[in-house]
């Protein structure tokens, strides 16, 4: 079914607010309960999965592969799994992963490389056919898949199954997908697996994972090391899906920047992998606490109470990178707003996200009389709290990158500079009730078809 594009026009600035909410559930867990359900033996459960077009597009495909999962009612499902290797579908059927790279990095390169002879063809949308697949192509080439047309690395691409899959040992860089994808591939492998973790990114699969001790040993230090052990059976899960931190900091950052504004965000997972966002934030004066801490699936969850704050212009090493990836468009955002100069080092990733984010946020800065300089690997945003909006416009258009379009609505309601964001529609990929939160907390826009 083609997708109902819309646009929406932003005018008016948000007053001030003092709200409780839930955040959207978390979309890096959601995706991985129905992707380790379905090679898991007997029924996983998952409740409180979000309900997004990227989610969709996972069950979609496991659907395809031949993996029963029940709807219940909202949020909670159950996944018919049979174990390793058991996927199979027609020769050359289509996985279309939408606007998903989690799924098409996990599920159709990690998982399908090692499921015996299937062939099949991976694509997405426009924005997933745009980014490279480079560096994931030539890590599951290692287990023995093949990859067609040979030399293309975007997709639509056509992948034929290892037959005699072989683990090996393998030094990740900071992308947690490319790393889970080597551990997923390596539960239907010959011998063992062993990832080698210098800078250590989202730890969702080896959490979720953890229950099956004869398949996956985890030694924590300096280098993280996870060892898989192949053609092992996988026990069933039972997850309870937290909120979302990446979502969590769109709220977030509009109550710091907002007078006499305070927000509650209910039960959202802080997994040290996750909230680079807001460490960034307090190290910068921002007024922001974790309470009601508590231990839920493997992943530690709190509410996060936020209020109005007078930050210090933004210094993001490239450290923090690998724990709020995400987050660098918002943070963005809010630094035109503070005094003086911010810098974000060790962004060259950014440029192979759903779009080239140094540019685009650039484009949008620019067009509010923002300075900024950007090279490969860094970027400088000159502040000015005392922007003056009249006659101001953001335009956003054939830009399909969630995360773009919400940083630009929370500019806009921050500022009150008129917006028109076309394509907003792709906010519902990560975030679905991102407008109806928005409502919740008094911003007002326009919606047009």
């Amino acid at each position: 079914m083609a997708k109902e594009h819309f646009s929406v026009i932003f005018k008016k600035k948000i007053n001030r607010f003092n709200k409780s909410v839930r955040v959207d559930s978390d979309k890096s867990i959601s995706q991985r309960s129905f992707i380790i359900g379905s090679i898991s033996e007997g029924v996983s459960k998952v409740k409180n999965a979000l309900e997004s077009e990227d989610i969709f597009s996972t069950i979609n495909c496991l659907r395809k592969l031949n993996c029963k999962i029940e709807k219940i009612k909202v949020g909670e499902y159950k996944i018919y799994g049979k174990g390793l290797g058991s996927f199979y579908c027609k020769k050359n059927t289509m996985l279309n992963f939408g606007n998903s790279g989690t799924a098409a990095r996990l599920l159709g390169f990690g998982v399908c490389s090692t499921n015996p002879n299937i062939q099949i063809r991976l694509t997405g949308d426009k924005s997933l056919r745009k980014r490279s697949m480079y560096k994931i192509i030539k890590v599951m080439e290692q287990f023995g898949a093949e990859f067609f047309p040979k030399n293309k690395f975007n997709f639509p691409l056509t992948l034929i199954s290892s037959e005699m899959p072989i683990g090996f040992k393998f030094n990740t860089g900071i992308s947690s997908q490319i790393k889970s994808a080597v551990m997923l591939a390596g539960t239907n492998s010959y011998g063992k697996t062993l990832v080698v973790e210098k800078i250590k990114s989202r730890d969702h699969t080896e959490r979720m994972l953890k229950h099956n001790a004869g398949v996956v040993k985890i030694k924590k230090g300096k280098e993280n090391l996870v060892e898989i052990k192949g053609k092992k059976s996988l026990k069933p899960i039972n997850i309870l899906v937290p909120g979302d931190p990446s979502s969590a900091s769109f709220y977030a950052g509009l109550c710091l920047l907002n007078k006499n504004s305070e927000i509650i965000l209910k039960s959202v997972h802080i997994n040290p992998t996750r909230v680079g966002f807001f460490n960034i934030i307090k190290k910068h004066k921002g007024k922001i606490s974790f309470k009601n801490k508590k231990i839920q699936g493997n992943e530690m969850i709190a509410d996060i109470h936020v209020k109005s704050s007078k930050m210090k212009p933004l210094k993001v090493g490239e450290k923090f990178f690998v724990s709020c990836q995400d987050e660098y468009p918002l943070m963005i955002s809010m630094s035109a707003l503070l005094p003086g100069t911010s810098i974000f080092k060790g962004i060259e990733d950014l440029a192979n996200k759903e779009s080239n984010r140094i540019k685009e946020m650039q484009k949008i800065l620019s067009q509010i009389g923002i300075k900024t300089r950007a090279s490969k690997n860094e970027m400088k945003v000159y502040g000015n709290p005392n922007l003056n909006v009249r006659g101001k416009k953001i335009s956003v258009s054939g830009v399909f990158d969630h995360r773009i379009l919400m940083s630009a609505a929370i500019l806009s309601l921050l500022t009150g500079i008129n917006a028109k964001l076309k394509n907003f529609e792709q906010v519902k990929t990560s975030c679905p009730n991102f407008l109806s939160t928005i409502v919740g907390l008094g911003g007002k826009f326009e919606v047009k078809k």
